[in-house]
């Protein structure tokens, strides 16, 4: 009788577990917003080197934002986005410890986000380039 009562109570705790599981939302790739992706750009600061710059935009499953940005001719990568926002095309992001911001709108393809960086007082045209 006590292996029994073991075995329903397994039974239960699965079945609960198996529920719990697809009662919470999910967040899905089709959820995704078009922002969510790898994007680069270049910035041409005019009389100095240009410089690439690689965006990494993911998802939570609670929907919210986070992301990091490279530098591929400096051998930096990984820089936290400390602040990132995206509503209606609009994408926002501020990174602290890069002392930068971008405010860009994405195309109607979601391909192309065209925007200005912010850095150190100077403002850059840039747009970034969904990376396949």
């Amino acid at each position: 009788m006590k292996e029994l009562r073991h075995s329903s109570i397994a039974f239960y705790v699965g079945f609960a577990l198996t529920l719990a599981g697809s009662v919470v939302p999910r967040l899905t790739a089709q959820d995704a917003p078009p922002v969510v992706g790898e994007w680069t750009g270049t910035l041409n600061p005019g009389g100095q080197p240009k410089k690439p710059v690689i965006v990494h935009i993911s998802a939570e499953q609670d929907g919210s934002l986070r992301g990091t940005i490279d530098y591929p001719d400096q051998d930096v990568s990984g820089v936290q986005i400390t602040t990132i926002t995206y509503s209606k095309s609009t994408l926002h992001f501020e990174s602290t410890p890069g002392l930068c911001a971008y405010d860009g709108t994405m195309d109607k393809d979601s391909t192309r986000i065209t925007g200005v960086w912010k850095q150190g007082g100077t403002s850059l045209d840039l747009v970034l380039k969904r990376t396949p």
